[in-house]
């Protein structure tokens, strides 16, 4: 038995082998390997009995739940209507600058990761931006910046 295969059967024992149980044991997995690869897709598939199709469409529906390997600092800037009034094009387009990279992708360092969420449920304070789990409400392009630097300094 893999790695994996071991600790989805734990994460299953904890929160039961139902269709219930998917949301929970993809998340765990999530929080301990950073997405899930096809191996832990298929081994959840396989300890909740469900089809593979099944686990990789709820997987792939979800913004937060990634199927593909991602930075050790995920960056999401929410997209809604309002902190797209408020700018946060501006702000991805100095991350984008200030990375060296585009929308959607990881630094070469494997530090960074940029991305869009669909709504972070800060809509009174946009625009809006994530690092990780924390949240920064009302960022501007320069505040961007200074909280990317910060976890340049974390990283190092």
């Amino acid at each position: 038995m893999t790695r994996i295969e071991e600790f989805v059967k734990e994460q299953a024992d904890i929160h039961g082998r139902e269709r219930s149980s998917l949301m929970p044991v993809l998340q765990a997995v999530v929080q301990s390997e950073r997405f899930l690869s096809e191996d832990a897709m298929v081994a959840i598939a396989t300890e909740l009995d469900l089809s593979t199709a099944d686990v990789y469409g709820t997987a792939s529906f979800y913004t937060f739940l990634d199927t593909v390997p991602r930075g050790k600092n995920i960056i999401r800037v929410c997209k809604t209507i309002t902190c797209h009034m408020k700018g946060k094009d501006a702000i991805i387009a100095t991350l984008e600058e200030m990375l060296k990279i585009k929308l959607g992708d990881t630094t070469s360092d494997g530090k960074f990761s940029l991305l869009q969420a669909n709504c972070l449920g800060w809509c009174h304070k946009g625009p809006v931006m994530l690092v990780n789990d924390e949240i920064f409400p009302e960022i501007t392009p320069e505040k961007a910046v200074e909280v990317v630097r910060e976890y340049l300094k974390k990283t190092k």
